[in-house]
């Protein structure tokens, strides 16, 4: 099984770092888009299905942090497993994005780093995917 992956950065440089991380080959990736803020993500989020979203939280038009809480309280999107990557130092904003159940992984990253998250994260333990992933597309409004 390989994973649809949504990554959300108004910076087109690092949504291409992470899309070279993805194709280093620890993730199954079947598909990746790409969304420069987090207002094109969720409407990405409504059109199609994805398996995963890699975030960063500072970005212009919304937020990562405003998107995260929208696809928690969709009951569509509420368990879909969701990365953050970010340079965000306050820890008091990490704590507050955790509670929201993703993972962080600080910028500058490593490829083992981002890989190691996202593969914890939608519950890989043995080098073996889970059988069902969430699917989130369809019609639908945040």
């Amino acid at each position: 099984m390989s994973l649809a992956i949504l990554v959300v950065d108004d910076s087109a440089v690092m949504r291409a770092m992470i899309r070279r991380t993805l194709a280093l080959g620890s993730v199954p990736a079947a598909r990746i888009g790409e969304a420069a803020h987090g207002r094109q993500a969720l409407e990405m989020l409504a059109a199609e299905p994805w398996d995963l979203v890699i975030a960063d939280i500072n970005m212009p038009v919304m937020n990562g942090e405003e998107m995260i809480e929208r696809i928690r309280a969709h009951p569509l999107t509420a368990e879909l497993p969701v990365v953050v990557v970010s340079t965000e130092s306050s820890e008091a904003r990490i704590e507050a994005l955790c509670r929201f159940d993703v993972a962080f992984v600080h910028k500058p990253f490593t490829p083992a780093a981002l890989a190691g998250a996202i593969l914890r994260l939608i519950g890989v333990t043995d080098g073996h995917l889970p059988a069902a992933s969430v699917d989130v597309g369809g019609d639908f409004d945040f």
